[in-house]
């Protein structure tokens, strides 16, 4: 049986020295092969290790490099591109975070508040009363995941779940009510607890304070003012429009050949995984977001300010604010979030001052296997994404990830 700690677990990329040169030596909106040859053979190098695909766009300041490496089709052989639209899943909270920071900052919400002021019906009573806003956003709330007892049959091995629901349509209120119903993780602001019922809620709370479609809300106060030309909530349409790749999902090697789910109805994953994207346009909202442009400066304080992050064992392995992480590489603090959804896996980071960004996509997901206690081996993946991270986002420094290993929250 997989346990959630084997498929909800905390990366640990501790890389090999690839090659010299995987450092970003500049970055130029027309660059030459040999500024940006570091950059390809390290995103190649991902490729060689077992990904079938993955693209990348980084960013500093108005200059810009993107990549690609790798087949979009195993079975055709189709390369993938740049440009890729592609499912990113729980980046979506990021977005849906902003939006809500944005009504914060107006006067609608109250970070500090109840839920239950806004909610009554979904979360009702002493939890109504005791969960805040501020404890949604930070996954301190204690509201289970909807995501086990939706696809429970992946516990136990088995993508029956998945393939059972590839075209049905959940309500975001259903998402709600089937968390709600679980056992609570911990007492409200005791602990945190990664759970996407509190971003359906969110998206929710935004609806009823706007009086409009979340979606339709973040669409026009956080996508399109941060630039992001091709990002969308696809709703019930399990079509991905634009160019794109595959998804396969291999659920740690337990599904042989891979299933592939690029035709999904996302509903499942609503204003907490619901959103496609590129990687282009992940690097413009977290250039508009740290950079200020979206959020004032205390609403994005507030976003900045964190919780200790634990895995099952009780380890502190990361540290959580409002739909960001904050990781500390050789080059400084860096912000971002990851998002993995069946057959695509995504992350996304920022230096804290906005200027620079990173953002990779995967075509293929659970591509690690089991160990016999139920944990995860690591990958060769970990160790090649591990060393392109460090190039990107470390320009002129080592991409030795033994010397300076990376613990990327997995979410």
């Amino acid at each position: 049986m997989l346990t959630k700690k084997s498929r909800r677990t905390w990366r640990t990329f501790v890389g090999a020295v690839l090659m010299s040169g995987l450092a970003l030596p500049a970055l130029t909106s027309s660059p030459a092969v040999a500024a940006t040859a570091g950059l390809q053979r390290s995103l190649d190098a991902v490729h060689a290790a077992g990904m079938p695909g993955v693209y990348a766009a980084v960013r500093d300041g108005g200059r810009t490099w993107k990549g690609a490496s790798g087949v979009a089709d195993t079975s055709t052989g189709r390369p993938v591109t740049p440009d890729s639209r592609h499912r990113i899943g729980s980046i979506t909270k990021t977005l849906t975070a902003t939006a809500v920071l944005q009504q914060v900052a107006q006067g609608r919400i109250a970070l500090d508040a109840p839920i239950g002021r806004y909610l009554p019906d979904l979360v009702p009573g002493e939890r109504g009363r005791q969960i805040t806003v501020r404890m949604l956003l930070n996954h301190t709330s204690g509201i289970n995941d909807y995501d086990d007892a939706v696809f429970a049959s992946l516990g136990q091995g088995s993508t029956a779940d998945l393939d059972r629901y590839r075209f049905h349509t959940f309500r975001p209120e259903e998402l709600v009510r089937i968390g709600m119903n679980r056992p609570a993780t911990n007492e409200p602001g005791a602990k945190w607890a990664y759970s996407n019922t509190n971003y359906v809620l969110a998206g929710l709370l935004l609806e009823k304070v706007t009086g409009r479609p979340a979606a339709t809300y973040i669409t026009e106060h956080v996508i399109r003012p941060a630039g992001m030309r091709h990002t969308y909530f696809p709703g019930t349409n399990p079509y991905i429009a634009g160019p794109h790749s595959k998804a396969y999902y291999p659920l740690y090697g337990l599904v042989d050949p891979p299933g592939e789910y690029s035709v999904y109805n996302m509903s499942s994953a609503s204003t907490a995984g619901e959103v496609v994207s590129t990687m282009a346009d992940l690097d413009a909202f977290y250039a508009a977001l740290l950079g200020g442009r979206l959020v004032p400066a205390a609403e994005l304080a507030e976003m900045e300010r964190t919780v200790p992050m634990l895995d099952a064992s009780g380890a502190h392995v990361g540290d959580y604010g409002l739909a960001l992480f904050r990781l500390d590489l050789p080059c400084g603090r860096v912000w971002g979030h990851d998002g993995a959804v069946f057959g695509m896996e995504t992350m996304a980071l920022s230096s804290a001052d906005g200027r620079r960004q990173l953002a990779y996509g995967l075509n293929e997901s659970t591509y690690q296997h089991l160990k016999a206690d139920g944990t995860l081996e690591e990958s060769p993946i970990d160790d090649a994404l591990g060393a392109f991270i460090l190039g990107a986002m470390c320009p002129g420094g080592s991409s030795d990830t033994s010397a300076h290993p990376l613990r990327l929250p997995k979410l």
